[in-house]
């Protein structure tokens, strides 16, 4: 049969992907009317011989405000998708706890990962860079490269160890998932749970970016503190995908990541089946472009968690498994101030990558595609350009353009693997970067 997508009364008439908006809502779509039964969720028999299945990603007992699940509605259940499985070469994928190299304690960065010229599905073009915590404990996160040159075809794949956080740089992506469908390119990002089903497709050609595994709690929006209702990331723009089903009797290859390997089989139809579903478990899409930057208007430069898009909270109040954190377009207007962010020594680790454009604190050398690694306790911060430029210049309001920046920054060391540590687009000397800073004292002049 081949495959079909019906339009939901949410789709738009365009043959585009539907969303529905709103971070974390009771969300319920369905493909073909009156799929979705009325007032219970497991009933005797479902409309149009459907089983009922839920998802949860949650334990039952968490509390309302942080208890996950959503119901499918689908042609087969997930156990019947099922078969012989065996294991997969992970290739170049890793999961911690993983010590393969030591590395000497000091800042890393990296040029871009090129986009090979063989054929490499999303799969297949997964590279780790670093690992933290223990996937198995549930703490912790992967940051990843993916290269990709050709779409997954009759292949699904879904992550049992991690939720999985997607942020392409050079080029699109199309996710076929068990909910829906959910396009993403470079400026956006997508979310999909652990357990959730997809495929990766590229609309557009060769495809890179980066991908963060996160093995803890799910990601939610950081609290506003004395920011208040308004401003950061705003729940509105937070796009889930409206139902849409494939009805496909093909062989289809489905991949499962648990307990870091990689387990292969060969299922009879696509598990990609869900006609209807409601819930608040599901993947989701936002535009970095929307997020609301707060800053200083006055004097000193504000700590970087007011760039936080996306947390990941441990059991320490106040202290994340993961915060997902930008430094897009914004005003610099702070008098009398060192404008790019300071000199520090941090109790948080954090992987920086660069979607497009400069970033501030590294004109040169930090190049779009590529990323760095800076490690809980020790230090960094400006090059001698930024800073000498910084220091000199003329403090007219500056409104920084054309830049995305992130950063994947954790309560856990990260370790980088063989592959990193060995790639050729290592930058050999970055390392010392401090060593270029200029002294500037001098005891017999107090003013600057």
């Amino acid at each position: 049969m081949t495959t079909v997508q019906p339009m939901s009364p949410a789709r738009s008439g365009t043959g585009e992907p539907g969303y529905m908006t709103g971070f974390g809502n009771g969300f319920e779509t369905e493909a073909l009317p009156g799929a979705l039964p009325v007032g219970r969720n497991s009933p005797q028999r479902c409309a149009y011989g459907l089983y009922a299945e839920q998802l949860s990603g949650s334990p039952f007992t968490a509390p309302r405000a942080s208890n996950e699940r959503s119901w499918l509605y689908r042609i087969r259940p997930t156990v019947a998708h099922w078969g012989r499985f065996e294991r997969a070469d992970a290739g170049l994928w890793r999961t911690a706890p993983c010590a393969e190299v030591e590395m000497p304690i000091q800042p890393l960065r990296w040029n871009p990962v090129p986009i090979p010229g063989e054929g490499l599905t999303f799969l297949d073009g997964v590279r780790t860079i670093t690992t933290a915590g223990d996937a198995a404990a549930q703490s912790g996160m992967a940051a990843h490269v993916y290269v990709a040159t050709r779409s997954m075809t009759d292949e699904v794949f879904y992550n049992a160890d991690a939720e999985m956080l997607f942020v392409p740089q050079q080029g699109a992506l199309r996710l076929a998932t068990e909910f829906g469908i959910i396009d993403i390119a470079p400026g956006e990002i997508a979310v999909v749970p652990r357990g959730v089903k997809f495929r990766a497709e590229l609309p557009a050609g060769p495809a890179r970016g980066y991908l963060c595994e996160n093995y803890g709690g799910a990601f939610t929006l950081p609290e506003r503190g004395p920011i208040g209702a308004n401003c950061l990331a705003n729940p509105r723009d937070f796009l889930t995908p409206v139902a849409a089903y494939e009805d496909r009797e093909v062989p289809t290859r489905m991949v499962v990541k648990w307990g870091g390997n990689l387990w292969a089989t060969t299922l009879a139809a696509s598990p990609l089946d869900v006609v209807a579903w409601h819930g608040n478990y599901a993947p989701y899409k936002y535009d970095l472009r929307r997020y609301s930057p707060v800053g200083p208007v006055l004097f000193d430069h504000a700590d970087p968690s007011i760039f936080t898009v996306l947390t990941a909270p441990s059991e320490t109040p106040g202290t994340a498994n993961i915060d997902f954190v930008i430094f897009p377009d914004r005003w610099m207007v702070a008098e009398n101030t060192f404008r790019p962010p300071w000199y520090h020594m941090n109790i948080m680790s954090e992987f920086m990558g660069l979607i497009y454009g400069q970033y501030d604190a590294k004109p040169q050398g930090f190049l779009p595609g590529g990323f760095s690694l800076h490690n809980c306790m020790l230090p960094h911060g400006p090059d001698r350009e930024a800073f000498e430029g910084a220091s000199n210049a003329p403090l007219a309001p500056h409104k920084l353009e054309g830049t995305m920046a992130f950063m994947f920054e954790t309560r856990f060391p990260q370790r980088v693997t063989r592959y990193a540590a060995e790639l050729p687009e290592r930058q050999q000397e970055y390392g010392a970067y401090g060593a270029k800073l200029q002294r500037h004292f001098n005891p017999n002049r107090r003013e600057p």
